[in-house]
């Protein structure tokens, strides 16, 4: 059932004051993939009695007030998107739509939305329960950061949200923690994976706020430090002055185990938006995640643009099969399952069912990644498990069909010597709807290695075995690569290079380009920001300038000049009968 949001409902359920209220940037849709309706299930299932208010309206009293003041207190988020990149683009234009919005119109979630809500909450209720700020927004913004889009260093959220806690991550443990303490009037002080703001120093501390907005090199130091620090089997405890005050972020909470996740995915989730938001429209995200399931958290990926590793974590942990069927055979019985399964995977969906055995003990390597320069010869990808997983899902009644939309990493494919070529050779037959998603980002070995990607070659010998499988199934599918522009280190010439790359060796003329977001807790807005390598500490050049940004995009996104004089031909032509 649908956790309550508006009073009748709060009426038929016998509820006079609940426990804890859940605010979000995103409409209330009751999924496990949207972060606040998984933890509101999480405390739900332990009792707690838990409200949601999604989008609520930030110039009035009436929408925040609705369910009342909870007990123990608020939980802020804006959403599964920052916000910041929500509303505007790489090029800081405001974007038109949300795909988390009803109807699509993006005019409900505000700029800087946690800072908001917790201003809102402050507004109308004095005094209030604690204010306790989470999701992706909070969890990359818990120290002082650099921002793209007022171009300097704030302060960590926290401070600037004048909030009470602070939990990141996923946070699983951690609220049932912190929920606990309050509900019991217990210490706080020392729960893991939760932020909250002290006069005296503890653990680990960084260069202060007031420090690194002065000293680049100081942020980097700042960065490196806090990156250290988030592996839950080697973490130590971190702080970081903003003037007279400390913001205190305790290590991070042990990651969920498999049994753990099954528990959580296993709850009663609805799988559709709430009933008080259908009025104003449907909402697009859910053509992507009412159908799909999620197989597994983290990714050991750690490419330097991706802020995964520092949210969900470096150490992939998946859900049973048994889980999965469970939650397959519960979508197979949806008045408006079609017979398709639309996504099986996580970040990455290939990562699903093995991990490092030595990571598993002992946390992740703290002086060399898993897939960067090279894969780890301590990783042992065995695609086995996922190639069960969709054969077991594909034999169940209703299932036509079942896609992997996740991205892909192609050379944990080439890398399973015993079961990848079946494993691909399994998608290119069934499992790819007409186009496969993977992620060069880019193909100059200068920028790749800014970026922690592998090299081209095996991007041309999975291209090479895609089409020669695809051909063999007799199928007229297609790769498509994502690729960044205006990445730091990238020149106007890569992106030239690229087009050339492009056009001569995959042959084909790219789409799916983004210009590089500089967002927080990543170590390429850390090069961004400084103009330097942090790996290196050597200067590196940077393109910042808005139009040259847009330029470097346009070189790959350009059609041939010979297909834009066909086109041109063919418009002629269709003028002319017309």
């Amino acid at each position: 059932m649908f956790l309550p949001t508006t009073p009748n409902e709060l009426k038929k359920l016998g509820i006079k004051q609940l426990d804890i209220i859940l605010v979000t940037g995103d409409a209330y849709i009751d999924s496990p993939f949207m972060g606040v309706s998984l933890i509101g299930k999480i405390l739900a299932d332990k009792g707690y009695k838990v409200g949601i208010i999604g989008q609520p309206d930030i110039e009035g009293r009436e929408d925040i007030s609705r369910l009342g003041q909870p007990k123990l207190f608020w939980g802020v988020t804006a959403g599964a998107v920052d916000s910041m990149v929500a509303n505007y683009t790489a090029s800081k234009k405001r974007r038109q739509k949300d795909d988390y919005t009803p109807g699509g119109i993006n005019n409900c979630r505000p700029d800087r939305a946690v800072i908001v809500y917790a201003n809102l909450i402050r507004r109308f209720f004095k005094p209030t329960a604690p204010i306790v700020l989470g999701g992706i927004e909070a969890s990359l913004r818990r120290i002082a950061h650099y921002d793209f889009w007022s171009n300097k260093i704030r302060r960590s959220i926290l401070f600037d949200a004048r909030a009470d806690y602070l939990v990141y991550g996923m946070a699983h443990a951690s609220i049932i923690n912190l929920s606990a303490a309050l509900n019991n009037g217990t210490d706080t002080r020392n729960i893991r994976g939760v932020g909250y703001i002290s006069k005296d120093k503890k653990g680990i501390e960084l260069p202060s706020f007031e420090i690194v907005q002065k000293d680049k090199k100081q942020y980097i130091e700042s960065f490196k430090l806090f990156y250290a620090n988030n592996e839950p089997a080697t973490a130590k405890g971190i702080c970081q002055q903003h003037n007279d005050r400390y913001l205190v972020l305790n290590p991070p909470e042990p990651y969920s185990n498999t049994a753990e996740l099954d528990a959580i995915h296993g709850l009663d989730f609805e799988r559709d938006l709430h009933p008080f938001h259908r009025d104003n429209g449907s909402v697009k995200a859910l053509d992507t995640i009412k159908f799909s399931i999620p197989t597994h958290y983290g990714c050991y990926g750690e490419c330097n643009f991706c802020a995964i590793s520092v949210h969900q974590g470096r150490t992939v942990i998946h859900r049973s099969q048994a889980s999965i069927i469970e939650e397959a055979e519960l979508l197979t019985r949806d008045k408006d399952f079609k017979g398709y399964i639309m996504d099986l995977g996580g970040p990455t969906a290939n990562m699903y069912g093995y991990e490092c055995k030595k990571k598993l003990k002992k946390g992740a390597c703290p002086d060399k990644r898993c897939l960067f320069p090279k894969i780890c010869t301590s990783l042992l990808p065995d695609h086995s498990h996922q190639i069960s997983l969709i054969h077991k899902i594909e034999a169940l009644p209703r299932v036509k069909k079942v896609f992997i939309n996740s991205g892909i990493r192609y050379d944990l494919i080439l890398n399973d010597k015993n079961h990848g070529q079946t494993y691909l050779e399994k998608l290119t037959k069934d499992n790819v709807s007409g186009q496969m998603k993977v992620a060069p980002e880019h193909t100059g070995k200068k920028v790749l290695s800014l970026m922690g990607k592998q090299g081209i070659n095996d991007l041309l010998d999975f291209k090479e075995a895609f089409d020669r499988l695809s051909a063999k199934s007799h199928k007229k599918q297609f790769l498509t690569y994502y690729l960044i522009a205006a990445h730091p280190g990238c020149t106007l010439g890569d992106m030239t290079n690229l087009k050339k790359f492009t056009s001569e060796k995959l042959k084909t003329n790219p789409e799916q380009v983004q210009i590089f977001t500089p967002t927080p807790s990543t170590f390429s807005t850390l090069m961004y920001y400084t103009g330097i390598d942090p790996f290196t500490m050597e200067k590196i050049f940077v393109e910042k300038n808005p139009q040259a940004r847009e330029r470097q995009k346009l070189v790959i996104t350009s059609k041939p000049l010979k297909y834009r004089q066909n086109r041109s031909k063919s418009f002629k032509k269709k003028r002319d009968r017309t």
